[in-house]
């Protein structure tokens, strides 16, 4: 005993080392990792577990969420508690950038708070390894982007942005805004062409620096078409424009993010004229079997999951009394794929102990103090593996409890005794 004390004391008394993983720099395709495409748009985090509840069901595993971030809501803190929280969930954040509402309509993007968004977004510890941002949202109409419709000043705002980001990383995956595609070229509005070749003709090359393509494929007309139909304005408008990207000469291939979609309802009530719930949930459930079942699709992620005010509460997945509609339950019902995102792994060996008397299987068994620097929570169901010029260190499992990232504790690792 007395000769184990020792070796143990002798061992805590080795400098420190380290070794992690490099990080890679540059956004992953996530379609060629497994994926699964169910997603929700939500309006406050407090809704995670239900989110969860939903895309993660049926054999699922890592859906996606869509949320917004307004600029008066740059507070790490809380949006590190955010991401920590769905990375427990296993819910992949699809970000959307916001500016704050004004009468009538949000007002328009400053250029000289385009360092503060880059600051605060790369202040973050991500989920996964690709950092989703959304710039905006809908600015072919008037009330998105400060009452005037300008798709060159637009272009010209996502292309300083999204160079601003991957300065500081190239895991930033940038999605430019979601357009509507059935806007008029009228009345305040630009149609979704004229917007799209506008800001071709203006800057080319912001088309070539994003990463994606986020869609607003709702079923129109009034939210409430078919989910077979096919073309502009449909439940396939990415296809559509997909399509219309290529016609100007556009070859870059993006994956898709439909981010908002869905149907208005008439909440159970028969009252308001909308589509009758059932009939929503044959609908919603159509589209995910057939439309949006789409090799270039990475996440479908509809139009709302909670929201119990007009004019938004026609399109919310639950109930005021805390319910939820029925095709909330027929989504939750339909099979799903188990996705693996790429997440950074890397971590200190702070304080390591070696003794010789654990030798085993050519391996030496230790334990040692060690800091989680990656994206992964480490935890007995699945082992670690850390390198360090070549070495691979093997995290068997933290002894006392689960290490999420940015936290320390005691880990058993081995090695191999040649290493």
């Amino acid at each position: 005993m007395k000769a184990v004390k020792f070796a143990l004391t002798f061992f805590l008394l080795i400098p420190f080392f380290f070794f992690k993983i490099p990080k890679t720099s540059a956004v992953e395709n996530p379609l060629v990792s497994p994926n699964n495409t169910s997603g929700i748009h939500i309006f406050d985090e407090n809704d995670l577990q239900d989110a969860a509840n939903l895309v993660n069901s049926s054999g699922g595993d890592w859906g996606y969420v869509t949320i917004v971030i307004r600029k008066d809501e740059q507070d790490t803190k809380r949006w590190q508690r955010v991401f920590d929280k769905m990375r427990r969930l296993h819910l992949i954040p699809l970000v959307r950038i916001a500016t704050q509402q004004q009468e009538g309509g949000w007002e328009k993007p400053s250029f000289d708070e385009i360092d503060g968004w880059v600051s605060f977004l790369n202040s973050l510890n991500w989920v996964i390894k690709n950092r989703y941002v959304i710039v905006g949202n809908e600015p072919n109409h008037a009330t998105e982007w400060g009452s005037n419709v300008n798709p060159e000043e637009y272009a010209e705002y996502l292309y300083m942005l999204a160079t601003g980001l991957k300065r500081e990383s190239e895991d930033f995956f940038i999605m430019p805004a979601g357009l509507d595609a059935s806007a008029p070229n009228k009345n305040n509005h630009l149609g979704e062409d004229m917007f799209i070749r506008r800001m071709f003709q203006d800057r080319p090359e912001v088309f070539e620096l994003i990463d994606g393509w986020t869609s607003h494929s709702y079923p129109n007309p009034d939210f409430s078409g078919s989910e077979k139909d096919t073309g502009r304005g449909t439940v396939k408008t990415f296809d559509w424009e997909l399509s219309f990207l290529k016609s100007l000469g556009i070859d870059k291939i993006y994956p898709v993010f439909i981010t908002e979609t869905g149907w208005s309802h008439d909440m159970d009530e028969k009252t308001n004229g909308n589509k009758k719930v059932g009939s929503v949930s044959e609908s919603i459930t159509g589209a995910f079997r057939n439309a949006w079942k789409d090799d270039r699709i990475v996440a479908v992620t509809p139009f709302i999951l909670n929201y119990q005010e007009p004019p938004f509460d026609v399109f919310s997945w639950k109930k005021k009394d805390g319910s939820f509609y029925d095709f909330y339950s027929e989504v939750q019902k339909m099979p799903k794929f188990k996705g693996k995102p790429i997440q950074i792994i890397s971590g200190k060996i702070i304080t390591v102990l070696v003794p010789q008397v654990i030798k085993r299987d050519d391996k030496l068994w230790g334990i040692a103090y060690a800091k989680n620097t990656g994206q992964t929570i480490w935890n007995r169901e699945e082992k670690t593996f850390i390198t360090d010029n070549g070495k691979k260190i093997e995290i068997d499992y933290p002894i006392l409890s689960d290490i999420e990232p940015d936290s320390s504790g005691l880990v058993l690792f081995t090695i191999l005794s040649s290493e």
